[in-house]
């Protein structure tokens, strides 16, 4: 199937998985310097950023008070986003590894600050009581300066900042343990003669923001936590997506205000309000439109697709045969008897590619059809950007979900069962998470996140610092070397 594919000219897409030879290293001098190397490049990464983190976080009001302190508020910043960077899955896991005496030595080598590590309940209780939001202020201070460096100018699409949004269920409990939890029925439905009631479930939900580029580099941008707050006259009322959506995209617009933004969004912000704040705002985006989504707007891409065949584009992309379909300047009504209305653009994709069934081993054609929303009209020009390195492209933000949830950050697990605390403790998450990608992508560190895979490098730097691998003069000397952060 591979020479075939060759031979019709298709690229089959590289493979991601990790060598699996035996170890390279030929002697202790060699791995030494392997990891020597390894974790004074993470830490020149990580240190392009502190001056931004820590001037931001020493900002913060300390609430504790002055004569018990017995370590800074920007240490236990510090703290806390090294459990993160190290892919701690819990405070009782933090506690015992990081307060290691060699882990410990190695720490204070590589971030003179450190002077002692603080136990986990020590941030706990500063988190619960801190405004929490300062850590989210000082995460977007710092993608300010990268944009402003242009370290993503290379993967605009159509000179626009690719951001996808999507939500995605933190933790759900049996119990109510703060009354900002959302909650749900579970179970059978009862007989509504019976007096038994289903039981309810309490759960966090949050909706995340990233910029998602073709190159697969998914960064964290913003968290909007669904709350399930008082409302007027102090009847409760369910928080949901589509409300945090407009909170978020009004938070995005303040943070950048001239930045040129396309939205990758799926197919449950297909709708009115959410597109009408778009053109407000002057932004671009690419929405997903399923079957059964917005009729009207279907039934005329249905019934003036084949009045334009100039609208028409076939391609090689990959291993895929991709043919294009569009149809622009459809009339959308939305509100109140149809009294608003916007113009929006339709794109159709349908492609076919070969894989080998696992069960027979026989080559079988699949096939699969993608439509999006468009808020810019399509043509022969566009159309591959928009659809392949722009919308396509929205599985970026799901993925990441998947990183964070199942390979190490701990995505799905509270860290402290207090609002404030939770939420401190899933912006630092993020917060690591960012440097982790940028670590990934850049140049200087890339070869070894494909040699290895990103969690097994992760534990090399980690277990590194568990052990006399580092000499203290030649780290020293790493780290005054001269290093900019560029990306592949």
């Amino acid at each position: 199937m591979r020479q075939q594919q060759r031979e019709a000219g298709l690229s089959p897409p590289p493979s991601a998985t990790p060598s699996n030879r035996t170890c390279p290293f030929r002697d202790n001098t060699e791995e030494r310097a392997a990891r020597t190397e390894a974790v004074t490049t993470l830490i020149l990464i990580m240190r392009q950023m502190l001056p931004i983190l820590l001037k931001r976080f020493g900002k913060i009001p300390d609430p504790r008070h002055p004569k018990k302190v017995k370590h800074k508020l920007t240490v236990l910043m510090l703290y806390g986003i090294l459990v993160f960077v190290f892919q701690y899955g819990s405070r009782r896991a933090s506690n015992g590894e990081l307060t290691r005496p060699m882990f410990e030595a190695n720490l204070r080598l590589l971030f003179p600050q450190l002077d002692a590590l603080p136990h986990a309940d020590t941030l706990f209780r500063l988190l619960a009581r801190i405004d929490v939001n300062a850590i989210a202020h000082a995460h977007l201070e710092l993608i300010q300066r990268l944009i402003r460096n242009k370290t993503f100018s290379r993967y605009l699409i159509n000179n626009c900042y690719p951001i996808g949004i999507d939500g995605s269920q933190k933790l759900a409990f049996p119990t109510l343990w703060d009354e900002h939890l959302s909650q749900r029925r579970v179970g059978p439905k009862v007989d509504p003669d019976s007096d038994e009631e289903q039981d309810y479930q309490y759960y966090v939900y949050v909706l995340e923001a990233s910029l998602c580029f073709r190159n697969g580099m998914v960064i964290p941008l913003m968290s909007e936590f669904l709350e399930f707050a008082p409302e007027q006259g102090e009847q409760r009322k369910q928080d949901c997506e589509t409300k945090a959506f407009h909170r978020l995209a009004e938070r995005i617009k303040n943070a950048f205000p001239r930045l040129p933004v396309m939205l990758l969004l799926d197919g449950l912000y297909a709708n009115g309000p959410i597109m009408e704040r778009c053109r407000s705002y002057h932004w671009d985006f690419m929405i997903v439109l399923k079957d059964g989504s917005l009729p009207t707007v279907w039934e005329e891409y249905r019934s003036l697709a084949h009045e334009h065949p100039e609208h028409r584009c076939e391609q090689t992309w990959g291993e895929r045969q991709q043919q294009f379909q569009w149809v622009n300047a459809i009339r959308y009504e939305y509100g109140p008897n149809g009294k608003k209305f916007l113009e929006v653009h339709v794109v159709s994709c349908h492609e076919h590619w070969q894989v080998v069934d696992p069960k027979t081993a026989e080559i079988i054609t699949k096939h699969a059809c993608h439509v999006w929303l468009s808020s810019r009209p399509l043509s022969r020009l566009n159309v591959h950007t928009r659809c392949n390195l722009g919308a396509r492209y929205r599985w970026g933000i799901e993925g990441a979900f998947l990183v964070e949830k199942h390979q190490g950050y701990g995505y799905e697990h509270a860290f402290a069962k207090q609002w404030n605390a939770m939420k401190g403790y899933h912006l630092l998450m993020r917060l690591a998470h960012l440097i982790n990608t940028l670590a990934r992508f850049s140049k200087a560190l890339a070869a070894l996140f494909v040699e290895l895979g990103v969690q097994a490098t992760i534990g090399f730097i980690r277990n590194t610092l568990t052990g006399p691998w580092l000499d203290p003069q030649e780290v020293e000397q790493r780290l005054q070397r001269p290093f900019r952060l560029r990306l592949l």
